[in-house]
């Protein structure tokens, strides 16, 4: 025989999926169901070994739709909102997540990249991988973000421009030198050059001088001027590695390939870009 209150959350949750709801709380579900703790604990755990719930956060449940029982879980993008939500952490989708969502095709995102103002652990969820990135200063990069339209609701993305210069404050996560600038390519025609001077002013200034480099190399400079003038503007710019993980590679020769002075950015590989 069936538990009263197992049958219970399976009618609860089939009811949010009919209203377009794919998550909850323990507290709200104890509260419809007029159920305690435990026995919403054991409800959830059934179902959870069933696969019909996920639950990525201490609290937090996101419903398993039937047609992605195979997966293990609705896509990120369905809860991603609801979930920092919850942890009352401000976010942004970011990286090449980001970039994929602004039309970069080059590269298979393995992992849903989200950039927050807390370190989180990462979340397996289903066949899907969430992977946090630490940002202290969110604030300071409002203006570099934007809601994008889900199938359950909206999330916070980075803009074109403020996903170019993430690619460079986080080049392991966003793939290395060859991929960012693979990536960049496709991201070029829609960088709004005052925007990206403003966002620059938010970041660290090798960071830019990276990016500012890599686009005037792929023949972008139109896109740069503003960005280059900005960086003058806060002092004079000090030498930065393109690839810091290079310069301490022993198989890289120690004559660099190019020290370009109108970033001051030392190269020791010209990056290759995946056409």
């Amino acid at each position: 025989m069936i538990p009263e209150h197992r049958s219970s959350l399976s009618t609860h949750i089939a009811g949010l999926l009919s209203a377009g709801q794919v998550v909850f709380t323990s507290k709200d579900a104890e509260k419809a169901l007029h159920i305690g703790q435990g026995a919403f604990l054991d409800a959830a755990e059934r179902l959870q070994r069933r696969k019909h719930l996920l639950n990525p956060r201490r609290g937090f449940y996101v419903i398993v739709p039937p047609q992605f029982a195979s997966w293990g879980a609705p896509p990120p993008a369905w809860y991603i909102d609801a979930l920092m939500r919850h942890e009352h952490q401000a976010y942004y989708v970011g990286l090449l997540k980001a970039a994929e969502l602004h039309g970069a095709t080059h590269q298979a995102v393995m992992e849903f990249q989200v950039v927050a103002g807390k370190r989180l652990p990462k979340i397996h969820a289903g066949r899907n991988m969430i992977v946090f990135y630490y940002r202290k200063d969110m604030r300071a990069v409002a203006s570099g973000l934007e809601d994008h339209k889900t199938d359950t609701g909206t999330m916070k993305i980075s803009t074109v421009e403020l996903t170019a210069l993430d690619l460079l404050r986080y080049p392991q996560a966003a793939g290395g030198i060859d991929n960012i600038a693979t990536v960049l390519t496709d991201l070029e025609p829609k960088i709004d050059a005052a925007k990206l001077a403003a966002l620059s002013q938010k970041a660290e200034r090798p960071v830019a001088q990276r990016l500012g480099y890599l686009l005037d190399r792929l023949g972008h400079q139109e896109r740069t001027e503003p960005m280059h003038a900005a960086l003058k503007a806060r002092g004079s710019l000090t030498w930065t590695e393109l690839d810091r993980r290079e310069s301490r590679d022993p198989d890289f020769a120690p004559e660099p390939a190019e020290r370009n002075d109108r970033w001051r950015v030392i190269v020791r590989r010209f990056p290759e870009v995946d056409e």
